[in-house]
């Protein structure tokens, strides 16, 4: 069973920056964030696999970063130079298939998520 608890979630201003983190249990190789604007689909903002190989979305390059700490079962999201459309929900995910590449992936566990409001 794989369960996945992210917190870090809050409201600041644009410019800021502002740490996620999701607890991960259980055996998985590709782990992901995605972000889900107000009234529009959830979109895939950075994987990264238990290798640390990282991908990202186009616009969230050189702000975002994501991270695994292994030891702590720990997936992070490093976000600087926050935006107010980078609000929303920001939801971690995991899949345990090492098949392939982990962007664009179906990923079969989600995590509830947690709210980032970036204040203009």
């Amino acid at each position: 069973q794989v369960q996945l608890v992210e917190s870090g979630g809050k409201s600041v201003q644009a410019g800021g920056s502002l740490k996620l983190s999701c607890v991960v249990s259980g055996d998985i190789y590709c782990l992901a964030w995605f972000h889900q604007a107000p009234g529009k689909e959830r979109e895939e903002v950075a994987t990264v696999n238990t290798d640390g190989f990282p991908t990202y979305a186009d616009s969230v390059k050189g702000r975002f970063t994501i991270s695994l700490d292994n030891a702590k079962n720990t997936l992070y999201l490093q976000m600087n130079s926050l935006k107010p459309e980078d609000t929303g929900m920001y939801f971690c995910a995991a899949d345990r298939s090492s098949w392939g590449g982990c962007s664009s992936r179906f990923f079969a566990y989600w995590g509830p998520g947690t709210q980032v409001t970036v204040s203009s």
